[in-house]
């Protein structure tokens, strides 16, 4: 009976199974083809839907060029009614007389047609702006460029510089403010159904956003911009953000649609219908058929009971782009909110809980999103039962240096970097390691398991350190004779320290764009765009002024021009640094990354040094320093690591100061221009960037790492490929921050560049003829 008991259940089983089989597979295969369909609808349809959002981009573009070329058209024929002489003559009595014929001009100036009167001009009271498009336009070839300049309470304004009398030799020049909102009007007149439109000053890599309208959430084409004509704005166009996970081929999705549907109804079918052999119809076996039916089943006996299954992770919505290579970076309200900042509070605060770490400090930048990020990234640690010391708004690299006084080994900097004013995120450092890769993804994974700390009760309190880091450099270094500098921090949180440590130094400082501003109104804070640093080199040709330097949004990164307004790249500063260091420091390690001149590692060896060239990323060279006990790094992107006199983190304050150090503490008491002149140079070109799609810059370099070929050139693949040659070098490497292959070329002369360009073009092409290549 126990026999029948079990062929009965066994079979059944069996019977229940082969049943079934057809059923669910042919249910997943309808669901699967019903998704490929919705694909192929989305695919479809992205077509059209990028037509109709590049027409309207278009379409905006040629209005405010239009609406521009009529407020020029309309003051120019105020000018043209006038008597020239009469303007020159009295330029304050014509400025009245004129801003009387253009009742909607909002400030109107007359110049001279030398601007003798600019020139001479103190700029910090003039404007940098206005100073700026006014000398351009006496060099301009044809139309000056119309441009938009902040005005009080946030707003913007236009203004237009135009020429009295001849164009190429004018008698006099007048500048001309205008309201802004015609054209805001104009860009709010075109209806956008999906996408976003974008109007920008300046180009679409460094450039300052002031208006928007569309999605939020679209995804920006940064590559497509469309000019508005006569002036420097352009219309930038992002397309709406749709979930296509398959090749964007449509006939592949809809045939992969037809195949899982007509798959899973045939398999319906078959359940539903009898099987057939040999045209003889089989009937399925029937539990009855096998079993004896006369003897009783044994009894089952009673169930033991189990312990229920522990209950499913709480699914959390975070997007899993923003946790980068480096750090944590997100847009402010859509990939990045409070909620997030909370959680990631909570995972940082599971990690040094692991680690027996129980203090944290926490500072931020001057972004508008700043107080609330940081607001809840501390309530995050606190729940995980961490303390948290708030040193409020300061430059990233203050945060490190209260980790190490306050003996925490932790710190989180809430800053957005160099990006724009709707970005923030958060630099991370636990136990005295900077997190990235993969530490950064185990937060990621921490926050998706649900497998954070509630319950805990950290402790608050708020503590201003910036005295102290003033007082640690000032007391260490000091410059030999003062040097009259102009410090340019566009409007970020280095404005706030970097005038007082360099003046403690010993230096006068000429402040440009050092008051606070998170919306950054007056350029990028990015001192690597060399857009970004023509006032800057305005600036120190019209003061006199025996340098410039540049801070990017959270001061970690430090940038330099001269007075001649030549752009001193870190690579050829980082040579300065390591003469000076290795003089104390004979036979040091000392890093820099890929992107860096080949001329760096002569300069190290004949300094006494160990050149070791690593991977680019200030979270990989500082663990690369640590295994290394190096002395000194850099980056191309100008971040400098001093451990020689300091702490080993990246700090463009502090690297400023040892900067000024040297220049003025020159046994020979040579110009900055002729001690750099010392630092061998070549030709070479800015970062150059291909755009791809997320994810496909890094298969590409894998493609290229084993098909590309340079002959006798000394490769190095640490990071993307870098093929060296006697006389220069080029570079082609992943970003890993956004989903674009970055490249860069550096020669002894123009024809050595143009022979490696053309090389890497071969080899580039070779993998994806289809490239877009910017050399």
């Amino acid at each position: 009976m126990a026999t029948i008991s079990a062929q009965r259940r066994s079979f059944a089983g069996t019977i229940e199974w082969r049943s079934l089989l057809p059923l669910a597979v042919g249910t997943f295969l309808v669901l699967i083809g019903l998704f490929c369909l919705w694909q192929t609808w989305l695919i479809a349809g992205e077509s059209s839907a990028i037509e109709r959002v590049h027409a309207a981009q278009k379409q905006v573009a040629q209005l405010l060029a239009a609406e521009i070329a009529s407020e020029r058209g309309r003051v120019q024929a105020v000018l043209d009614a006038d008597d020239a002489a009469t303007l020159v003559a009295d330029p304050a009595e014509a400025a009245v007389a004129l801003h009387q014929q253009i009742p909607q001009a909002l400030a109107l100036n007359v110049y001279s047609g030398g601007l003798d009167e600019v020139i001479h001009a103190n700029y910090r009271v003039f404007g940098y702006g206005k100073a700026a498009q006014l000398m351009a336009a006496q060099t301009a070839d044809g139309e000056t460029l119309a441009q938009t300049v902040a005005g009080g309470q946030g707003e913007r304004h236009l203004t237009l510089v135009l020429p009295v009398g001849p164009s190429r030799h004018p008698q006099a020049w007048v500048w001309v403010e205008l309201p802004f909102g015609p054209l805001q009007q104009r860009f709010e007149s075109i209806p956008l159904a999906g996408g976003r439109l974008e109007l920008r000053q300046g180009d679409d890599r460094g450039d300052m956003r002031l208006l928007s309208s569309g999605e939020p959430s679209a995804e920006r084409e940064a590559d497509r911009s469309e000019p508005v004509d006569g002036s420097t704005l352009s219309v930038v166009a992002a397309l709406p953000a749709a979930y296509i996970v398959l090749p964007k081929v449509w006939p592949l999705t809809a045939l992969l649609s037809l195949l899982a549907l007509g798959g899973g109804l045939y398999l319906f079918w078959l359940r539903s219908h009898p099987r057939r052999q040999s045209g003889v119809q089989v009937e399925e076996t029937v539990l009855s058929d096998m079993i004896d039916n006369n003897p009783e089943p044994a009894k089952l006996a009673a169930p033991r009971p189990t312990k229920s299954a522990p209950a499913a992770p709480v699914k959390v919505t975070v997007d899993p782009t923003i946790f980068r290579a480096y750090d944590v970076r997100g847009v402010v309200g859509t990939s990045l909110t409070k909620d997030v900042a909370r959680l990631l509070g909570q995972a940082i605060g599971a990690v040094m809980r692991e680690k027996g770490l129980a203090e944290i400090v926490v500072g931020r930048d001057g972004r508008l999103s700043g107080p609330e990020l940081a607001g809840a990234l501390s309530d995050g640690l606190r729940m995980a039962g961490i303390d948290v010391i708030d040193i409020g708004a300061v430059p990233t690299p203050v945060v490190y240096y209260a980790a190490y006084r306050f003996n925490t080994g932790s710190g989180v900097a809430v800053t957005g970097s160099h990006n724009p004013p709707d970005y923030n995120g958060f630099k991370i450092v636990v136990g005295g390691e900077t997190l990235s890769e993969g530490a950064i993804q185990d937060l990621y994974r921490r926050i998706t398991a649900n497998g954070l700390e509630r319950d805990g009760k950290g402790n608050l309190r708020h503590v201003d350190v910036l005295p102290d880091y003033i007082e640690r450099i000032t007391s260490d270094v000091q410059a030999e004779r003062r040097l009259k500098i102009v410090v340019d921090s566009g409007n970020g949180i280095a404005g706030a320290v970097a005038p007082q440590v360099l003046e403690g130094i010993g230096c006068d400082v000429i402040p440009l764009y050092c008051d606070v501003d998170g919306t950054f109104p007056n350029h990028h804070p990015d001192p690597s765009d060399p857009h970004n640093l023509e006032d800057l080199i305005f600036a120190v040709k019209e003061t006199g002024a025996d340098l410039g330097i540049a801070f990017d949004g959270d001061g970690d990164r430090l940038g330099v021009v001269t007075k001649e307004g030549e752009i001193i790249f870190p690579d050829r500063t980082l040579m300065l640094f390591a003469r000076d260091v290795l003089s104390r420091q004979p036979g040091a390690t000392v890093i820099y990354d890929v992107k860096c001149t080949g001329h760096l590692k002569g300069e190290i060896l004949d300094a006494g040094g160990s050149p070791l060239m690593w991977r680019t990323g200030h979270s990989l060279i500082k663990a690369k320093m640590r295994e290394t006990g190096a002395e000194l790094a850099g980056e191309m992107s100008g971040h400098f690591f001093f451990k020689e006199r300091w702490y080993g983190f990246d700090d463009g304050i502090y690297a400023g100061a040892r900067l000024l150090e040297i220049l003025s503490g020159d046994p020979e008491e040579r110009t900055p221009e002729a001690i750099f002149a010392t630092c061998p140079k070549g030709v070479s070109t800015p970062e150059l960037k291909v755009e791809m799609v997320e994810g496909e810059h890094y298969r590409f370099i894998e493609k290229f790492r084993q098909r590309a070929t340079f002959g006798d050139a000394t490769l190095t693949t640490i990071d993307g490929v870098r093929a060296d040659w006697p006389d220069g070098w080029g570079l082609v490497r992943p970003s890993n921050t956004t989903p674009i292959l970055v490249l860069r070329f550096d020669a002894d002369n123009a024809a050595a560049l143009e022979r490696i360009q053309n090389v890497f073009r071969a080899q580039l092409l070779a993998i994806d003829p289809s490239l877009k290549l910017p050399f």
